[in-house]
């Protein structure tokens, strides 16, 4: 099997793993922000990177492998991965993001007879909610062009879906 197949498939894992950990906790924040709803208001509204109300956005996830989760000294180290955060995401999209440390695995499929240990992964995902525009796509695309020029991975797993943000 080629790594290209083992990352792709590990990727696919992290996402399902963390779509429920993610769906989990927005059911916990919603239904706390219910309840705060009627304590608070918005402050940071009324601008277009800040609206009261949004339509046509979308969250978008990207996963970055930084290296084998046993061997730190393997892959990509956090310097340079804050260079990469400095230098080639936070000017594309400078109105904000998140990065969450996270651990991917996969195992691939099995040779006849052959019991192989999961791959471990250092990870980044890297989570922006932005307009669903053309502009942002290509933004993305060339962040995860840069990465794998960078670091001569062979994917960067992109999650895109609709969401509904307020400021």
């Amino acid at each position: 099997m080629t790594n290209r197949r083992r990352l792709i498939q590990s990727a696919i894992f992290l996402c399902v793993v963390t779509a429920g950990t993610l769906l989990m906790r927005s059911r916990v924040h919603a239904s706390a922000s219910s309840q705060q709803s009627t304590l608070t208001t918005p402050t940071l509204q009324g601008d277009p990177t800040h609206p009261a109300q949004t339509h046509g956005w979308v969250e978008t996830r990207l996963y970055f492998g930084l290296g084998p989760a046993d061997m730190p000294s393997q892959g990509s180290s956090e310097a340079a991965w804050r260079d990469f955060l400095d230098h080639e995401v936070t000017p594309r999209f400078p109105s904000g993001l998140s990065v969450v440390d996270v651990y991917g695995q996969w195992q691939g499929q099995q040779q006849p007879g052959a019991a192989r240990p999961p791959s471990r992964i250092r990870s980044k995902m890297l989570i922006i909610d932005h307009p669903a525009t053309s502009d942002d796509a290509a933004r993305l695309e060339a962040i995860r062009t840069a990465w794998k020029l960078r670091t001569h991975e062979h994917s960067v797993l992109e999650v895109t879906q609709a969401a509904d943000v307020s400021f």
